[in-house]
């Protein structure tokens, strides 16, 4: 890429205007990018040419391979500008426009993926679409300098056949999308049941995992399992399935956060695992990633009481504290996989600022002990990545740490104490870190993104309360006021999308409603400020109004004025990020339980049956999805504490709540006040929940039937069984 700050830029384009990382990056590329909106359209529709629309975003190693291959190549560009109106969008900026024509690269072409390039009609229907094209063509592959001669020609010469078959595909797969979702009545039972034997079926014995290569976290999943695990815990005849699946859970974690994927110097995760060991990752890490894991962590720890499960979790809010927070609390979105090995090397390398030869760790530790930290990291003379996981070379020679013998077994080895070793690690991994702060840093993409944003939320207050960490809370909180403050257009209303450097991003999405009311809701029952279930509760409103398909149920991810827009989705898979459908239903059947709001119940309900083919013919794809039709069929305990948040007396309550792991309740305060009468106007069974003689006291409920309220902890324990 070109680096303005190094020389002077040859080339300047529209983009230099935008505040997005990602299409500031190709702001001095030779190619005319325009961003997405009007002035582009209005431009194709005036020269009568086909918009080529590409989409990435700004930690995306083949976007970056694309860039420097075709659109810094003269003569690519040269025919781009002048046949083509080409258009740059960051798809984590615009997911609309990214849904949209990725569906259309789906069903067209079987696959997916970025760089995304779609070839438009000014009237912004799809001709053509894929992903990632070479500059030449190779391996029976066309290059992207003919692609582009091909579709001009067609344009030019069969104008009339290019524009029926883009009329075709839209209205084709507009009958799909609206299709797919017919609705059915699902049974809790039917679905976990089968979501089991999907998950159980794919399970990975040897090294955890639902899948081969390339290997995902697939965290909601864990999440998924955990509660069928605490479902049929109790039931004799499912006892082996409910330990089955409580143990993939364990082992999966322990696997993730012993392979590369996890970042053994600085925390945090990569994205995935190009092979199926966990070993060698792709480098990227992402804010939405590491927000779920926290959650899949936290509540691994709450099902096992593992204290590796429990570092884990702290390690990976210790990393996001550091390096991906802005100073007044929002947290930023990602940082890339690639890097420069030195200061003055031209290009970017994959996992360049991660690897380590192994000369370095000896020249650093010392040959004894760079031998013992070698052995016990998996780092060899040669490097360690097969070339099945580095088909282009990259990494020849390099190491990804990974965790290839405990500190016991590499004792046992090399005949030292245990204690030794484990202080050789761990002063060795200190002594990496600071080496590795000498590095050239990979490109940090800060802007911050309000989904992802309540993903981390969520992640932080879970495992703040679970681990009894008030530091997460109070991170989780600072996150929750600044997008209060700064993405909405008045405080609390008015979401956008995203911010960076003082200015917002476009309106919100489905899906940022549906992350931030998920995650201000795990604040609101991890720290009792009654102002985050306020603003869950509106943002839920405001999200009804703006996405909700009142008539047939279900939320379109875009709102209904947004310009633009050729198709009408609903998501309802849980890939990267859970779908707005999907976290919808869980956040409206946990709001409808702690506000006894019966509307949202049956919205919820609504959403069930709209998606009851996919529960049905493939539950395991929409992971959330079941979490609600499970919390629908088995969340009827409610816990209310009562009495002052801050008192010893009312902390030990709440610990015992907090160090079990409890999905299928919610909690609630009743801090007397206006925050409880808020509270009892809409859920009339608090109004007179009380402290009892003076004591705080918790009342646990099933069916709004309650207990005796108890004044200490013992008392709880006994009665949350």
């Amino acid at each position: 890429m070109n680096d303005p700050q190094k020389t002077p830029p040859k080339h300047t384009n529209a983009l230099a205007r935008e505040k997005s990382p990602y299409l500031l990056q190709h702001a001095h590329n030779p190619v005319d990018w325009l961003p997405w909106g009007d002035e582009a359209i209005a431009k194709a529709r005036a020269e009568d040419k086909p918009i080529f629309l590409s989409s990435g975003y700004s930690t995306c190693h083949w976007c970056h391979v694309m860039e420097r291959e075709s659109f810094e190549n003269e003569e690519i560009a040269a025919y781009i500008n002048e046949h083509f109106v080409p258009v740059k969008v960051d798809r984590e900026e615009r997911p609309d426009v990214d849904l949209t024509y990725m569906t259309y690269v789906q069903a067209a072409s079987g696959g997916g993926g970025w760089p995304m390039t779609v070839f438009l009609t000014p009237d912004l229907k799809p001709f053509f679409g894929g992903t990632y094209y070479p500059p030449e063509n190779a391996q029976g592959r066309i290059g992207f300098k003919n692609l582009l001669k091909e579709l001009h020609k067609a344009w030019t010469e069969d104008r009339e056949k290019v524009l029926a078959g883009a009329e075709r595909s839209v209205s084709k797969l507009q009958e799909f999308l609206d299709g797919e979702n017919q609705g059915r009545e699902v049974a809790a039972d039917a679905v976990l049941q089968k979501a089991y034997d999907e998950l159980s079926g794919g399970y990975d014995y040897h090294e955890g995992g639902f899948s081969g290569a390339p290997k995902f976290p697939r965290s909601t999943s864990i999440n998924l399992l955990l509660r069928i695990h605490l479902a049929w815990a109790k039931s004799a005849e499912r006892k082996s399935e409910s330990d089955w699946a409580g143990e993939m859970c364990a082992r999966t974690l322990r696997a993730m956060a012993n392979g590369g994927i996890w970042d053994h110097v600085g925390g945090g995760f990569h994205r995935y695992s190009v092979d199926g060991y966990w070993h060698i990752p792709h480098y990227e890490k992402m804010l939405y990633d590491q927000g779920q894991l926290l959650w899949a962590y936290a509540e691994g720890h709450l099902a096992t009481g593992s204290v590796f499960l429990a570092g884990v979790a702290r390690e990976i809010a210790a990393y996001c504290a550091r390096d991906m927070r802005h100073p007044d609390g929002g947290f930023f979105s990602a940082e890339d996989a690639d890097s420069l090995r030195s200061a003055d090397e031209p290009h970017k390398h994959e996992g360049a600022f991660y690897v380590w030869k192994a000369a370095e760790i000896d020249e650093l530790l010392g040959r004894e002990r760079g031998g013992i930290f070698r052995y016990a990291y998996g780092a060899r003379r040669d490097g360690n990545a097969r070339p099945e996981s580095d088909p282009h070379g990259e990494l020849a020679g390099w190491n990804t740490l990974f965790k290839a013998f405990s500190a016991k077994k590499t004792a046992e080895y090399f005949k030292k104490p245990v204690e030794e070793v484990q202080t050789i690690l761990a002063e060795g991994l200190r002594l990496l870190f600071d080496a590795r702060a000498k590095r050239p840093r990979p490109h940090l993409d800060d802007k911050i993104i309000t989904a992802w944003n309540g993903l981390m939320i969520a992640g932080l207050a879970r495992a703040g309360a679970a681990l009894g960490e008030k530091s997460f809370l109070d991170m989780a909180a600072q996150a929750a006021s600044f997008l209060h403050d700064q993405l909405c257009d008045e405080p609390g209303k008015g979401l956008h999308r995203s911010w960076r450097e003082g200015g917002r991003g476009p309106r919100a999405f489905a899906a940022d409603y549906a992350c931030l009311i998920h995650g201000l809701l795990d604040l609101y029952q991890s720290g009792f400020d009654s102002r985050w279930l306020r603003w869950a509760a509106a943002l839920q409103e405001e999200m009804d109004a703006l996405f909700l398909d009142a008539e047939k149920g279900g939320y379109y991810s875009v709102h209904t004025d947004m310009a633009h827009s050729v198709l009408r989705i609903k998501e309802d898979y849980d890939g990267a990020e859970p779908s707005p459908n999907s976290l919808a239903a869980l956040n409206l059947a946990r709001l409808a339980a702690m506000l006894d709001h019966a509307p949202w119940l049956e919205q919820a309900r609504k959403l069930l049956a709209l998606f009851g083919g996919t529960l049905d013919g493939s539950p395991s794809s929409v992971p959330v999805l079941v979490m609600a039709a499970d919390f629908i069929e088995r969340g009827k305990q409610q816990i209310v504490l009562a009495g002052d948040s801050s008192s010893a007396e009312f902390q030990a309550l709440a610990g015992v709540v907090h160090k079990r792991l409890l999905p299928h309740a919610v909690v609630l305060h009743a801090g007397g006040g206006e925050a409880q009468e808020w509270l009892g106007a809409r859920n009339a069974a608090l109004a007179e929940m009380k402290p009892v003689t003076g004591k705080p006291a918790a009342y646990v409920c099933r069916n709004y039937t309650c207990q005796a309220p108890v004044t200490d902890a013992a008392a709880l324990e006994k009665l949350l069984g």
